[in-house]
This record gives structure tokens, sequence and C-alpha cells, in this order.
């Protein structure tokens, strides 16, 4: 702690309690009127405090840094999800969840100090513009972006803009060594929320959501449609590492898959009023079956879809018991760009359980590093490890045992593979040794079809030996081993695919040696023995 910080404290604390005073008071959502230090006695202190701070305290003190610590300090001492977004943050929090944003649609990375582009949005000003994956940007209008370390805010604020506007840019195409100049319209581009869509076999789909977004219906549906034309019977949603987001986005893609009056979800407030929300007869995929899979970084709307169809005897639920947050937030505008996202209400399945897992005010570290308890408890390799509590024991129709207070326990345990991991110490070596070589090599693969890369690639073990050399030189101390070998060149593989097409390419081979999906598929040859 710095001496500055020292001499603050007692002001901070002080200016923590008036100040939650005027939030009690005013965000009584959703009766009352936000109203900033108007005539109430409370609120004229906290008013007379700020003024005492700003023009008698002893030294100069930025008034908005101490409101902005005493939010968070404040929200801090509700619940692990009520929190402060100050102004810096909240448009990119915006523009991530509405599903686009105003740019000219590259991907980036620096590489060797240099502006590089990995790849362009499909459709985007960029790839109408011409610029290519491999280009080095040099120049946007007349800011140089190269020859010095910069970080990517930087470069995002200086790409990106108002609709419509222009940025002359000046880029170095390294195969044909020359430079460009280039005249690019901004535009919006849009963030998938949609990692993947493709057909795992004749009848099996496959969806990964990685969050709930404004789009993510939309998006959802599209695939859905697709997967479909191509002889769909039954859907794997794969919900893992889906932290959540939009309450109704979630409520609409349930809708898909309940008949019409099944109840899919419902809040509750600090007064009791309840909220109900249920199944409407617009579904496109009532009747067939959808594995849902989960794992302990699924939370909030990804619970919500997989309480919502567990509850109702919709499919069936495969992974991990999923992380427990059942909390309702509300985003509310300070005024200044700033914003809290306050827990208004809590949501229940339609069985009534709460999934949401204990928490105290004693901080928010043990409670968002809870995944660390469940692998030492053995919660991660066996199922008989999951800690239930007897007492918040629910029954869905057809007579399946759920519970709450933590969570969604799934219907098919999928023990963690401790043996299919690639070892940290080679993600971001891959990542560097297969942009190093495309880049080196992009007549090579100019013009091939995925598929004919995907029955090709590798088949010698030539750019698994690559790599190792590659990695050797670069860290001359590291031994070459064959421990987890093909492991390894199924992720330089994917990586490949990642680099060369897209998203959906990565998961499509990465998920070939998946745990969870290797089950689905088990369950599926099962339910397929039992029909006949």
């Amino acid at each position: 702690m710095s001496n500055k910080t020292k001499i603050y404290l007692p002001l901070i604390i002080a200016f923590a309690i008036a100040f939650g005073i005027f939030i009690g008071t005013n965000l009584n959502y959703p009766q009352r009127k936000m109203t900033f230090f108007s005539g109430n006695p409370q609120e004229k202190k906290i008013k007379k405090l700020i003024n005492f701070i700003k023009y008698d305290y002893v030294d100069e003190v930025d008034t908005d840094s101490l409101l902005d610590v005493t939010i968070s300090d404040m929200l801090g001492k509700l619940d692990p999800h009520s929190v402060y977004i100050p102004p810096v943050e909240h448009d990119r929090i915006t523009e991530t969840m509405n599903g686009k944003f105003v740019g000219i649609g590259i991907q980036f990375r620096m590489i060797k100090d240099s502006l590089t582009v990995l790849g362009v949005v499909k459709d985007g000003p960029s790839e109408k513009a011409g610029i290519k994956a491999g280009d080095r940007i040099l120049m946007a209008d007349k800011d140089t972006l190269f020859g010095k370390k910069l970080n990517s805010d930087y470069i995002v604020s200086q790409l990106k803009g108002e609709p419509e506007t222009e940025v002359s840019l000046k880029v170095y195409r390294k195969s044909e060594k020359k430079e460009l100049p280039f005249v690019i319209k901004r535009g919006s581009i849009p963030i998938e929320s949609l990692d993947a869509h493709y057909m795992l076999n004749d009848e099996l789909g496959y969806i990964k959501i990685n969050k709930f977004a404004a789009t993510t219906y939309d998006e959802f549906v599209t695939a859905l449609k697709d997967l479909k034309s191509q002889g769909m019977q039954e859907l794997v949603l794969d919900l893992r590492q889906n932290p959540g987001g939009f309450l109704d986005i979630a409520t609409k893609i349930i809708d898909e898959f309940l008949e019409d009056g099944k109840l899919i979800v419902f809040t509750k407030n600090k007064r009791g009023k309840i909220h109900e929300t249920f199944a409407t007869k617009k579904g496109d995929f009532e009747r067939e079956q959808v594995y849902v899979l989960i794992d302990g970084g699924s939370a909030s709307a990804s619970e919500i879809v997989a309480g919502a169809l567990q509850d109702n005897d919709i499919g069936t639920i495969v992974g991990r018991r999923s992380f427990g947050k059942g909390l309702v937030q509300q985003e509310m505008d300070l005024g200044d760009g700033s914003a809290v996202r306050l827990t208004v209400s809590r949501y229940y399945t339609p069985t009534g359980r709460s999934i949401q897992k204990p928490y105290d005010h004693s901080g928010s570290n043990a409670y968002f590093n809870e995944y660390e308890h469940r692998f030492k408890d053995g919660e991660l390799i066996s199922v008989d490890s999951i800690k239930v509590n007897d007492s918040l024991k629910y029954t869905t129709a057809k007579g399946k045992i759920v519970y709450g207070g933590g969570g969604i326990i799934p219907d098919v345990f999928v023990p963690i593979d401790t043996l299919s991991f690639v070892s940290r110490m080679h993600f971001n070596p891959i990542n560097d040794f297969v942009f190093e070589y495309i880049d080196n090599h992009r007549k090579e693969f100019e013009g091939m079809t995925f598929e004919k890369f995907d029955h090709n690639f590798d088949r010698d073990d030539s750019f698994y030996n690559k790599y190792w050399n590659y990695l050797i030189k670069k860290h001359p101390k590291i031994k070459r081993n064959e421990e987890g070998k093909e492991n390894l060149k199924l992720y330089l593989k994917a990586v490949f695919a990642l680099q060369l097409y897209t998203d959906s390419r990565y998961f499509q081979i990465i998920n070939r040696d998946d745990k969870m999906i290797k089950k689905v598929l088990e369950l599926e040859k099962e339910e397929k023995s039992i029909l006949q």
C-alpha cells in the first residue's frame, strides 16, 4: 500500500459510508428515479463532504478517482456480481454485448514491433479494400504503427472510429516486397458469439456459443437452419466456458426446444415480485434430441439454458457441474459514462431451485476461485465427490432428482481428461510457429480447400518435427519428448486450421479428441440401438 493510499484510506472509508446511504436511497430499482444530490438530508451531506475534500483538504485530491474506488469497494460488500463499470471500460463491454463495433475489420497482433494482420473479417471494409493476412500496417493516417511497443488499446483507438469515416493506411506486403496505400471506410463489424457450427456425423449437429449477446439468437437460428439443411436430427449445444449474458436471449434460445406453455425460468426480487417466462409456439427443434455440454465455466445464462431443459425433462445435460450463478444484474447508468451492474433479483429454474452457490461478503477471490477446491476435492474426476444438499432436492415431472444451491449437476458426468491436455508451454510457441510458417509459405496454401488440408496435413510428421526444431532453436534448454505426441499433433493441426480458415474449423479438428463429445457419440449410439 502506497503512502498516498494510506493518507486517503480514512477518507475513502468515510466517503463509502456516506455514499452507501446515497446508493441505498436512490438505486431502489425500478421504482425510484435516480436523483443526484437533491433535497434529501443524506444527499446534502454527501455533497458537502465532496466539497470539503475538493476545496479544503490539505492535498490535491482527484475526487472522481476517489469516488470510483469508493463505489467499487461498496459494491464488493454486496455480492460477487454487483460491479462498477468505469467509463473507460463501459464502451468496450457494451460493444461486446451488442455484438458489433465500428472499425476496419481485421484480426491482428504485434509481431517483432510490426502490426501484423492475421486475418480479415469476411465482407468487412478491409477485405473489400484488398487487405490480406500477413500485411504489415505501417501507418494509420499520419500515425506510425511500427517500430515501437504499442498496446492493443492504442492500436484499436487508431483504427476504430465513427461509421463511414475513412482511414488512410500504409501497408507493407511481404509476399510482394512493397508498400501499398489503402483508404478504408470504417463500417459495422460483427463480434460473433457462435464459435462454431458443423456436423459431427450424418445426423448429429454441433453449435458452440461463447456468450449470450444481443446477436446470439439470430446467429443461433442461422446455424440451426444451416445444420438442419444438412440433415441434422440431433444437436450438441456446447456451453462450456460460457459466462452468460442477456437473460432474454437465453430464454429465446430455450424456446426453440420447449413446447408452448412450458415454464423456462422465473425471477424474484426483494419485494417478492415474481416474473415468469414461458415457451411459445415458435420452437423449431422441439421434437429432436439435444445434448447440452457444461463445465465449471458455464455460468448464468448458460445455466438457465441447462436448468430449463433439465427441469422440463428435455434432452441430456453432459459434463461437469456448472459455476453456480443464480443472480440477475441490471445495468444502471451513473450519468458520466460509467455504470453499476447491480443484482436486482434471483432466478429460479422451472422446479423452483436456485442454483446460486454460497458466498459471503469478505471478498470475491474465494468465490471465483472455487474451481481449485473442486479440483482438490476430486469433483472433476468423480461424480461421487460432488457435494449436494439434500434439503435442496427437487423432482422433475418425470421423477428425475435435481439439486439447487450450487450449479447444475449434469445428467451424465464426464470427468476431466488429465491425459489429453497439451502442456501450456506449447500454446504460445505453436501459435508463433504456425504464423511464421504460413507467413513464409503462403503460396503453399493458396486455394487449398479445408477438406484437402484436413485429409493431407502432416501425415508424415513433417510439421510436427519442424515445430520441435523451431521450439528447441528458440529454447535450447527444452528437451524433446514424445509424451502426448498425438494430442500435440492435433493441436498443431487445429491452430493451422484456425489461421488458414475459421474458428469453426479449429473446433472441428480439436473436438475430435474431446471426451464430452465422445461421450455424446456413445449416448447417441446407445439410443439408436434401443430404438431398433
